[in-house]
């Protein structure tokens, strides 16, 4: 089995990696891409593989983006951090959807099914049924964290985060006030969670608001550099892949 992987977090794509390999030892992982535009450039370029897997959300936008530069002729698998009654909406046909952090067997089964029942049509109208879905569904955004204090708990409201910072395999919420908490939250959870209105993904390691900035600059190879007003010494860059998207996001 020839199997691709679109997935901009390289932690996820190397698990995924090893999943696979762990339940189709014989399986070839032909690339591990992890843009939109990248993707779109290797399956113009290459034979279709036997599978994707696909995450939704990639560095320069949504992957259903591909579908609209590239017509697929394979089946799809969706990595998705979206809610259940989307994955059971469209678990028919040449696409299946595992919802993150994936399990082993889930992902068995997904490729099972593939094995067994031969895709006749790619999964173009699917994705597009899926996408017209996401548009019109009613999502409700993180509002606030319970979080332990002391002898108890305390709220903090997500109007009072500044930014989002993982380091250590842990993640910080910085408040207005400059303090700090930690959540249990991974960021890809918490870029699902967080108004998009308010805060943007600018790489890996940072979830910034957009109260947050201080000040814009140029950097190396098309990047961008982004000063924060409460953490003037930290650096946040944004990839020239992201820099469309960043400037879309504070250009409202």
């Amino acid at each position: 089995m020839r199997i691709v992987i679109v997935e901009d977090e390289k932690p996820n794509a190397t698990r995924l990696k090893n999943l696979v390999q762990d339940i189709c030892p014989d399986a070839v992982v032909e690339a591990m891409l992890d843009t939109v535009t990248g993707s779109v450039a290797w399956f113009r370029e290459h034979s279709h593989p036997d599978v994707v897997l696909m995450d939704i959300r990639l560095a320069d936008g949504l992957s259903f983006d591909i579908f609209q530069q590239v017509s697929l002729e394979c089946p799809v698998i969706f990595t998705t951090a979206y809610d259940e009654y989307a994955i059971r909406a469209f678990k028919v046909n040449s696409i299946d959807y595992l919802l993150k952090p994936i399990e082993k067997e889930d992902l068995r089964q997904a490729l099972d099914k593939i094995r067994k029942e031969p895709v006749q049509a790619g999964p173009t109208d699917m994705v597009q049924q899926l996408l017209e879905f996401f548009k019109q569904k009613e999502v409700t955004y993180r509002t606030r964290f319970m979080l332990p204090f002391r002898d108890g708990y305390r709220t903090v409201l997500a109007e009072d985060v500044d930014f989002v910072f993982y380091n250590a395999n842990v993640t910080h919420l910085v408040l207005k006030d400059k303090s700090h908490v930690v959540v249990t939250q991974t960021m890809d959870e918490l870029e699902e969670q967080l108004n998009p209105v308010q805060f943007f993904r600018a790489n890996r390691q940072h979830i910034i608001g957009v109260h947050s900035i201080d000040r814009i600059l140029h950097s190396f190879n098309g990047k961008l550099q982004i000063r924060l007003k409460r953490d003037p010494e930290r650096e946040v860059l944004v990839s020239k892949e992201k820099v469309p998207l960043f400037k879309q996001w504070l250009d409202k």
